[in-house]
């Protein structure tokens, strides 16, 4: 059995949080790949290092002195390396910081060093080989991930490795530039590192014990999911529930490896366990719901719009035109509405609008803003007659305006639009119903 372990900025953040993940890979000699994070927040008022190196390049950038703001940078390091014990020195991994930030090495160089310098620690304290993601994770010129020419190169490297540590967030290009995922990246890596190594399992470490089935912030203390799969984490996390970055599942969805969502500071508790497929069944109808805000629809109306052939095809030109991408696009016989996110959306409305009067000549098209989407998600409501009218009927009992209906024929969730003011409201009436009443 092979483990791949990551472990994110919380569970990073201090000397005393790196003590508690050195006895967890201790304790287990099957976890032999270790995936960190850059330091988190040691405690609410502070601040992550990624920020911290952002705000530092964003200085440097600017031709302005920024060697006090390093040297803050320089003793998050130095705090953990000397509560730890270790003999290690980063002076030379400064000096070329420093040297690279005045040239102007660029934002994703600053972002990864937070990984790159917490690996080095890490390798150091447990004695393992750190090797530089930028050695093993490919992007081609433009930014885009190379997954098959990755996973050959790490499968290589790493083939001989008995333990090794590996920088997460970041990679390169062809030509050695530092690139980066998006934030949270380190979740993709370590999904990465476990398919190149044919990993058993690929344990995630984080500060909660799993995936729960709604956010904390709105529900008080929800239910933990114990089994959800590959495609019902997708829609959670694409809506917003953010215990795993959305695109970490590829990578292991092709070799059928497990992820399991662990806290770091509960290690034994069991956490969620994300899978291909399961006979498991779910303790509730539904697996989770999630939500996000500020959607605009954008609704077209036109007379015999369905015997139109391309009709859709051209209102979405508009779009894509603008580079706009879509979220939902429900329709009836003479109007169809396309729901797209406001920040995408707001500086172009005019030009959309023009496009589409070009491209669809409709009758009339409306715009309606400050609109939220709220996804269940479960495939347990495939098989459970009325998951929908139990739905709506909570929503109804919680005076709750519905403006939009889309479900999938996978039946593996309903997306309901609400407006921005009924989003928390509307997650709590659905959570209480499948979950606290269980009507």
């Amino acid at each position: 059995m092979v483990k791949v372990v990551k472990f994110g900025g919380s569970s990073l953040a201090s000397a005393e949080q790196f003590k508690k993940v050195g006895a967890i890979i201790r304790a287990d000699e099957t976890r032999r790949f270790v995936v960190p994070s850059a330091p988190g927040k040691r405690n609410a008022k502070d601040t992550k290092v990624t920020d911290m190196l952002y705000e530092c390049y964003g200085i440097a950038e600017e031709g302005k002195e920024f060697a006090g703001k390093l040297g803050k940078i320089r003793d998050r390091y130095d705090s953990i390396i000397k509560g730890l014990d270790l003999t290690l020195s980063l002076d030379e991994e400064f000096q070329t910081i420093t040297k690279n930030f005045k040239n102007k090495a660029g934002t994703d160089y600053a972002a990864s060093r937070g990984e790159y310098l917490n690996g080095m620690i890490m390798a150091a304290y447990l004695g393992y080989e750190f090797i530089d993601a930028a050695e093993v994770i490919r992007f081609d010129n433009d930014g885009n991930f190379l997954a098959d020419e990755t996973n050959q190169i790490l499968a290589a490297r790493l083939e001989h490795s008995e333990n090794a540590v590996i920088p997460g967030f970041y990679g390169a290009k062809e030509d050695g530039t530092v690139h980066t995922f998006s934030r949270g990246g380190s979740d993709i890596t370590g999904s990465i590192v476990a398919r190149a190594v044919h990993a058993s399992i690929y344990e995630n470490w984080t500060d909660v014990s799993g995936f729960l089935v709604s956010d904390p912030r709105i529900i008080d203390k929800p239910a933990v999911i114990h089994t959800i799969t590959y495609k019902e984490l997708r829609e959670l996390s694409y809506m917003g529930a953010g215990v795993l970055h959305e695109d970490a599942i590829f990578p292991v969805r092709k070799e059928g490896i497990p992820i399991n969502i662990k806290n770091t500071n509960a290690p034994e508790d069991p956490g969620t366990m994300i899978v291909e497929s399961t006979c498991h069944q779910p303790e509730y109808t539904i697996t989770g719901i999630a939500g996000l805000r500020d959607f605009v629809a954008v609704n077209v109306d036109k007379d015999m719009m369905n015997s139109e052939v391309g009709f859709c095809r051209k209102v979405l030109q508009a779009f894509e035109d603008n580079n706009i991408s879509i979220e939902h696009m429900p329709s009836g016989i003479d109007t169809m509405t396309v729901f797209v996110q406001r920040h995408d959306f707001e500086g172009k409305e005019q030009q959309v609008l023009s496009a589409i009067h070009k491209y669809a000549k409709p009758d009339t098209i409306e715009i309606e803003g400050g609109l939220a989407l709220v996804a269940v998600v479960g495939r347990g409501m495939k098989s459970t007659r009325g998951t929908a009218g139990r739905i709506f009927s909570a929503l109804a009992h919680a005076q709750v305006n519905v403006k939009m209906i889309d479900q999938g024929s996978s039946e593996l969730n309903i997306i309901i639009g609400v407006s921005n003011d009924d989003f928390e409201r509307a997650i709590r009436s659905i959570y209480d119903i499948f979950v606290e009443t269980q009507l």
